[in-house]
């Protein structure tokens, strides 16, 4: 296979203007292996410089990309899915060694990344426009679907492949040119993308990727060539970033945080139920904005719920990710484990039933790693902290109901409207949620509906500001702009001035 050297442990840097580069700031952030807790390399943190030597080397790609034919532009995508396929591996693991999660997870990860690649090769279809022959003396009306120019994407550090690929490839099809800020806890795998995008034929300057923290997201805001920001992250840095970005001229999709429910009615099946809490709620640790962290038991359900999942959370095999008998790794760093011990805690102190606790949690020769058990909470009340804040962490608060209108109401006052799934048997009671639930994405009897390539991602309410959800045809939208031509010639033109509207004649 044909593979490439791929970004190597140390100093971690910029890659701008098809290389990589010496940051202008002798600033930098340890990069952590989640696993044993020790430090694996350093990452550059950008200055408001480093932003913008990458902002005029896309600018200055810009115009001749974007006149590049879609066909050719397809084609370079194309390569690069190939390259992907390739290095899949080796992405997964840049994935686990600096985020934790596990490597198959990581693998899992990477497929739906590539799965936005192959969309947007499809771009000569998608930037297809519509025409009307003679609307009226002798005009004819087409419309165009044009990019913006210099975009750019901030992204998290729980997906570091898949998110930037929600953005970049629908980005870079449509003819914009494109710089990347990644998290500066898992910065490497977006290198790598770097070096195989170029490998893939694109051109010096498309694509750049600036690393760094606030410092070089306020430069991307105010910074007047960047035309659109991106965003994936918790709810109120997506808020900050659309209203400054909006303020600043800008065109912005801002995916913020969640906390998603799990409805179990009386006639689902426990089995699958009990399945689906444990994969969706400690998967990858719950650092996922997908993530289940309210199981809503309604009726009699909630006593048999409880203490399934109370066994198969004390079950639960967790280490490094790289262990392949692993189905739960560490969480990304030191403090984000103490803030999610410190939720357990708050948990405990608001009265809610402690079940399972994972604090304290210890894996055999990786004692410094920063692990937390799958934790299990019942009797939770919507009043509590742990109920109405996102956690991003392995925590399942289990809320008891009476009936399914008592679940809908519960679920449509909560601030976030991410996700949600609902597991009956009975389909009246699935069409009557998937109807009334005021969430942006739905499962009934799937706990992680993240919708596929082609359809788009984003939530409700206070998960998504901004009025594009993320790649697919929403993500099509937000990267164009659309530009109507209405179009006559001489000899069809009346004689004299027109003082009226023209009309359909």
């Amino acid at each position: 296979m044909n593979r490439v050297a791929g970004p190597q442990p140390g100093k971690i840097g910029h890659w701008i203007n098809g290389g990589s580069v010496a940051a202008a700031s002798d600033k930098t952030a340890d990069v952590f292996n989640p696993a044993t807790g020790s430090v694996g390399g350093e990452v550059s943190l950008g200055s408001a410089a480093d932003v913008d030597a990458a902002v005029a080397a896309a600018k200055a790609a810009f115009p001749a990309w974007s006149e590049t034919a879609p066909l050719r532009r397809a084609r370079v995508l194309f390569k690069f899915k190939e390259l992907l396929d390739q290095n899949h591996d080796r992405l997964a693991g840049l994935i686990t060694r600096e985020h934790g999660k596990i490597f198959s997870d990581a693998k899992g990860e990477v497929t739906r990344g590539i799965e936005v690649v192959e969309f947007a090769c499809g771009i000569p279809h998608l930037l297809k426009s519509e025409y009307t022959d003679n609307i009226g003396g002798g005009i004819d009306n087409w419309n165009l679907r044009q990019p913006l120019g210099v975009v750019a994407g901030v992204t998290p550090f729980n997906f570091p492949v898949m998110v930037p690929m929600w953005m970049f490839p629908v980005a870079l099809a449509t003819g914009n040119t494109f710089i990347l800020k990644p998290s500066e806890r898992d910065p490497s795998p977006s290198i790598l993308l770097a070096e195989l995008l170029k490998q893939a034929g694109l051109p010096d300057g498309v694509f750049n990727v600036v690393q760094g923290d606030k410092v070089a997201v306020d430069a991307l805001i105010a910074h007047a060539d960047v035309q659109a920001l991106s965003f994936v992250g918790s709810t109120p840095i997506a808020e900050y970033i659309y209203t400054e970005g909006t303020r600043h001229g800008k065109r912005v999709q801002a995916l913020g945080g969640a906390k998603n429910h799990l409805v179990v009615m009386p006639d689902a099946d426990l089995d699958q139920v009990v399945d689906a809490l444990v994969g969706a709620a400690y998967g990858s640790a719950g650092e996922r904005c997908m993530a289940i962290s309210v199981a809503v038991a309604v009726g009699d359900v909630a006593d048999r719920l409880v203490a399934r999942l109370a066994e198969r959370a004390r079950a639960l095999q967790i280490g490094n990710g790289l262990d392949p008998k692993a189905e739960m790794g560490p969480l990304v760093t030191g403090a984000h484990k103490t803030k999610v011990e410190g939720y357990i805690a708050a948990g405990e102190k608001e009265g809610a039933k402690l079940v399972v606790d994972g604090r304290g949690h210890k894996v055999e020769a990786h004692e410094g790693g920063f692990f937390v058990g799958g934790t299990l909470f019942d009797n939770v009340s919507p009043k509590m902290k742990i109920y109405k804040d996102e956690i991003f962490g392995p925590v399942l608060s289990v809320v008891r109901v009476g009936d399914f209108a008592e679940a809908v109401e519960l679920i449509n006052a909560h601030e976030y409207g991410n996700g949600v799934s609902l597991y009956t048997s009975d389909g009246a009671v699935a069409r009557a949620f998937s109807r009334q639930i005021q969430v942006g994405m739905v499962g009934i009897n799937v706990p992680i509906p993240v919708p596929m390539a082609w359809h788009s991602f984003g939530g409700w309410k206070r998960s998504l500001f901004g009025d594009h959800h993320a790649y697919g045809e929403e993500g099509v939208r937000f990267y164009t702009r659309y530009k109507s031509i209405m179009q006559r010639w001489p000899d069809s033109i009346a004689k004299g001035a027109e003082f009226t509207m023209p009309v359909a004649k």
